[in-house]
């Protein structure tokens, strides 16, 4: 079990790379849009993510899990639109790949800039917070790094939803790559690999 579990983690930090590449491509304007229609496909597809959350929901009160905990856990329409908000206001922000933040000359006459650059792919693991997911896959997105996200074993079904709707909203775009990730096993040995 566990080489398989290896084996597909490294598949998908290898995928993750190769749509680093292409993300590059994609400019201000385009990030703008897309990250839009994400928002829009948030409230289009609410149901079906309160359906999965739904699922998280029961499963974690069979557990006995904290009511805090559940809280934090619990989508609804107004969560959704918070998040479809959070994704609107990403999309206002100013593409800070390419922003000059210090320059000087050189004696010699050289220009020097210190410019800001994407990092690449960018792991994130969280907890029980849904909203995580489209927040991360937004932030990465505007800044032209690939989002690999392991949010908790509690919000798989969440998650997912999650992920799939922006993925969807991403491919309806002509996005013709995976721009973001999800390792989508709850397996705790996804995160020490």
């Amino acid at each position: 079990m566990e080489k398989k579990i290896t084996s597909r983690i490294i598949d998908l930090a290898k995928a993750a790379k190769t749509s680093f590449y292409r993300l590059n491509n994609l400019g201000q304007d385009e990030k703008a849009s897309l990250l839009k229609k994400m928002a829009n496909y948030l409230i289009k597809e609410k149901k079906s993510i309160i359906l999965a959350n739904k699922k998280d929901i029961f499963q974690a009160k069979r557990n006995k899990l904290k009511k805090s905990f559940i809280d934090r856990l619990a989508l609804n329409e107004q969560r959704i639109k918070q998040m479809s908000v959070s994704l609107e206001e990403i999309a206002a922000l100013p593409d800070p790949v390419g922003e000059v933040i210090k320059g000087y000359r050189r004696p010699n006459g050289l220009f020097i800039n210190k410019v800001r650059v994407p990092i690449g792919v960018i792991l994130i693991v969280y907890e029980a917070r849904p909203n995580v997911t489209s927040d991360c896959i937004g932030l990465c997105l505007k800044s032209s790094n690939v989002a690999v996200l392991r949010g908790g074993s509690a919000a798989l079904n969440s998650n997912i939803a999650i992920y799939q709707t922006l993925l969807k909203s991403a491919k309806s775009a002509g996005v013709n790559f995976t721009p973001f990730f999800m390792v989508d096993l709850p397996q705790h040995e996804t995160v020490l690999i």
